[in-house]
């Protein structure tokens, strides 16, 4: 289901998106979104097979010009590499950050390094590496936005989120960074912090055990991914004087990591 343009103004048509993480979960539903907006897509994902199905959908929806780029956030050779390409030929006028992932619950002593690495890179150093090039161009436009997709995580941590919280706690405080060294231009920058969201987010971490995956999700009703799409674009739909710079967002059954009302069967 896309976002619906209703009665409210337009202000992100004919704009260009820049996408990390698109071939699944929130960035896909971001993607399918922004289409239905009327704005130019550049979406980057690891898969060129879905990147291909996805275009192949985005295009029967829409005119506007859309471009995919197989990539891993994690490589910042081919990060730059790509970037410079793409910036050469396109302006961006808005970049979602939406890369991003959780590996295993286990507690801190008994954590996976490489599981650790994996986090990092893509969560943390990924942004930073897409950013970076980005915001030089953004710099110059009349108005520009960037969001990153931060987490409750990030703000709480909880037992076996240990290294997955730390990334999320520190893209919440490069959002404020962000914020802070871009005052004076016309850059906004958001963090969305969602709660539970039911995606691939929780078959990913462990490691494709659906069982499990269902079982974070038993008993209440979860986010989707259509929810948090709806609550990006709501704050890029903005004003130029506007800037939303955190929102978080949970199930109603959900107040905090640790406070979560689950339905006995």
């Amino acid at each position: 289901m896309a976002y619906q343009e209703k009665t409210m103004k337009n202000y992100i048509k004919n704009k260009t998106a820049l996408i990390t993480g698109v071939t699944s979960g929130i960035g896909r539903q971001i993607a399918i979104d922004l289409a239905a907006m009327k704005v130019n897509l550049i979406l980057l994902g690891r898969d060129k097979k879905k990147l291909k199905k996805l275009k192949k959908i985005l295009s029967k929806q829409s005119k506007r010009e859309i471009s995919t780029y197989a990539l891993d956030v994690r490589d910042r050779e081919s990060v730059e590499k790509t970037m410079k390409k793409i910036l050469k030929k396109q302006t961006v006028d808005i970049l979602i950050n939406s890369a991003g992932l959780a590996l295993g619950m286990e507690q801190i002593d008994k954590g996976d390094s490489d599981h650790w690495d994996a986090m990092i890179d893509t969560n943390l150093k990924g942004l930073l590496y897409v950013s970076k090039p980005v915001i030089a161009q953004m710099r110059s436009l009349g108005t520009a936005h960037i969001v990153n997709l931060g987490s409750v995580a990030g703000k709480t941590a909880y037992p076996g989120g240990n290294v997955y919280c730390a990334t999320k706690a520190a893209v919440h405080s490069l959002g404020e960074s962000m914020n802070a060294d871009l005052m004076s231009t016309n850059i906004k920058v958001t963090t969305i912090a969602p709660g539970a969201v039911n995606t691939n987010f929780s078959s990913t971490r462990f490691d494709g055990d659906q069982k499990k995956a269902d079982a974070v999700y038993k008993g209440y009703t979860p986010l989707y991914a259509e929810d948090i799409s709806q609550a990006v674009l709501s704050v890029l739909n903005t004003p130029k004087h506007v800037n939303i710079q955190y929102l978080d967002i949970m199930p109603t059954a959900q107040r905090n990591p640790y406070l979560l009302h689950r339905k006995e069967d």
